[in-house]
């Protein structure tokens, strides 16, 4: 199991980006990166094909996992811990909070 997911809200900790928040497009466990929505944007520059138009464009590059943090309920960065419920079911919880990360 993973620490950090598509779909979770996430804070940058460092680099450019240091401070932003934003949603896990992707997550590539192989080179532990994630691809997060509107963080580490880059300039590329695109052929036109059918369906899009050849031109400069914004798209977002990959951040190593440990620039990342799970953002806790009230927005600040957490740490994330594992707990097994009674039930034998193996959740996410954030350090700071204790709270189960829904997901």
């Amino acid at each position: 199991m993973q620490k950090i997911r598509k779909g979770d809200k996430v804070v940058v900790l460092t680099g450019k980006d240091k401070g932003r928040t934003g949603e896990v497009l992707q997550v590539l466990p192989k080179e532990d990166r994630a691809v997060v929505r509107g963080v580490n944007l880059v300039k590329r520059h695109q052929r036109q094909t059918q369906s899009q138009e050849a031109g400069i464009i914004s798209k977002e590059a990959s951040v190593h996992l440990s620039n990342l943090a799970v953002a806790d309920k009230d927005g600040k960065p957490t740490r994330v811990g594992f707990k097994v419920l009674e039930d034998g079911k193996k959740v996410r919880v954030a350090k700071r909070s204790g709270e189960v990360i829904d997901g």
